[in-house]
């Protein structure tokens, strides 16, 4: 089952982090589809506190290589990755994390259609919502007062009467999942 979040969301700008850039794989193998809104992502790299750090990093070329031309890609050094069952939870992505459009042509070379797409490019800090309300589609079978958790590896939540042994809570859900599994969840990490 795919997660998303719909358009319905309420939260404060104070509870969004916007400090961490996605690494892993193409989610679902999907092609120029890097992570959808919705994934449930903890902290894999933090930030340092060294004076001689810095927060950015070099990503490589930005397209094609040629001797003698330099055109460095840079992106947050700080990342975040799926999280599975029982890991602590930074919270929700707010947006896609996507390398191509819908014609297959890169993103990082157009940043005002990403702008538009509501999308960011790979190696950009990706907005994580750690409180708040959302309609989150994914979850099938869950009823009002649920514990919404981390279902198994992929980062997509679930729902049962109490919190499983094991599992780490998420938040809870306010409504019956509709014929789409959409239902309304409030986030409280």
């Amino acid at each position: 089952m795919a997660h998303n979040l719909r358009p319905f969301r309420q939260y404060d700008e104070m509870d969004v982090v916007n400090l961490f850039a996605y690494s892993g794989t193409a989610e679902n193998g999907a092609a120029g589809i890097v992570a959808t809104k919705g994934l449930a992502v903890k902290a894999t790299v933090g930030w340092t506190n060294d004076a001689n750090s810095s927060p950015v990093e070099a990503l490589g070329s930005v397209g094609a290589s040629y001797n003698n031309v330099v055109s460095q890609r840079y992106g947050v050094k700080p990342k975040i990755g799926i999280a599975g069952s029982g890991d602590s939870i930074l919270g929700l992505t707010l947006m896609d994390v996507r390398e191509l459009d819908e014609n297959g042509e890169k993103l990082i070379f157009n940043p005002r259609k990403a702008a538009e797409m509501g999308v960011v490019v790979s190696g950009q800090a990706v907005p994580v919502l750690t409180k708040g309300l959302v309609t989150y589609s994914g979850a099938s079978n869950v009823a009002v007062g649920f514990v919404a958790f981390v279902s198994g590896t992929a980062g997509e939540l679930a729902g049962a009467a109490s919190l499983p042994n094991g599992y780490t809570k998420v938040g809870k859900f306010l409504s019956n999942n509709d014929a789409n599994n959409t239902a309304l969840l409030k986030i409280e990490l």
